[in-house]
């Protein structure tokens, strides 16, 4: 019996041990390389690396790394991307970057800078930010190219980053908000727009209630931008008929909602991002199709 006990006990004492060296070893709280790109892992305390991955394992086959775009990263113009090359992949401190269509059409091109002395086999970052045409293809690459003025083959090498365009058209809407600082007097029915940018859409109203429903965003809020809305209120029906927008919601939009200030914020921000549509002539809110006794101060 005791000899059991021992070898049950040096087995959970061997799995114990292998779970901690996976667990401190193997880089689940770290950064790894994994095909020319730093991969978080975990939690990690450091930042990611600045240097090249793969440089640290001496590989000199590693020649540039992308930080970004991610591939499969679905981007518009303009483009940021970052990384850093070996001093080699650049000429005169420059290499060319492309966006390209799947068919290999050429949308946009960007002699990119050094950002460090490039006389060096060592990685040195770059950075840039890329404008391009209209891609006729959901699927393109972002292009790395290394910089050859010989012109010869044996010289040419290029990094793709396989990435998705965002093709769908956009149109720009209002939400409207509170802000204190551009109403220091709190008026409590005086609020002021916010732009925003979303996919086209027929329905124009649904898409600018659910920009205002989203609230403000870190941006608006460091701008003194505020919400009396509650968060978790839905939209479950936007009617239209003759002018009239009939816009009901769940119960969550009256909730501890007392208070004639806030009833009146509530209303505005609501008929204000409404009546930016110049078809909406008057604007009627109502709760679980209730009109007469909601929103009560």
């Amino acid at each position: 019996m005791n000899k059991i006990f021992i070898i049950v006990g040096l087995i959970i004492l061997i799995v114990g041990g292998t779970f901690l060296g996976i667990r401190f070893l193997s880089g689940e709280d770290n950064w790894i390389c994994e095909n020319g790109q730093w991969v978080k892992h975990g939690n990690p305390s450091a930042s990611q690396p600045t240097t090249g991955c793969g440089e640290q394992g001496n590989n000199q086959n590693v020649k540039i790394f992308v930080t970004t775009p991610k591939p499969g990263d679905t981007i518009q113009s303009p483009l940021f991307f970052s990384g850093g090359a070996r001093g080699s992949w650049y000429f005169e401190a420059n290499f060319p970057v492309k966006v390209i269509d799947a068919n290999g059409a050429e949308l946009g091109i960007l002699p990119v800078q050094a950002q460090g002395d490039w006389m060096t086999n060592n990685f040195v970052p770059f950075s840039g930010t890329i404008n391009f045409s209209k891609p006729m293809t959901e699927d393109g690459f972002v292009v790395f190219q290394k910089d050859n003025p010989s012109g010869l083959p044996q010289n040419a090498d290029e990094f793709r980053v396989p990435i998705k365009f965002d093709i769908a058209e956009k149109m720009k809407v209002k939400a409207y908000f509170i802000n204190d600082k551009l109403d220091p007097q709190i008026s409590c029915n005086k609020v002021f727009a916010v732009e925003r940018e979303v996919a086209k859409t027929e329905r124009v109203a649904k898409a600018a209630l659910d920009e205002l429903l989203k609230g403000p965003s870190q941006a608006d809020l460091n701008a003194g931008y505020s919400t009396s809305i509650n968060t978790g209120v839905i939209i479950q029906s936007v009617t239209a008929k003759d002018g009239i927008l009939t816009v009901d919601f769940n119960d969550q939009l009256e909730y501890q909602a007392g208070g004639s200030c806030k009833t009146a914020a509530i209303r505005a921000q609501i008929t204000q991002t409404l009546m930016q549509f110049s078809t909406v002539k008057s604007v009627i809110i109502s709760i679980n199709g209730r009109t007469e006794d909601i929103l009560q101060p």
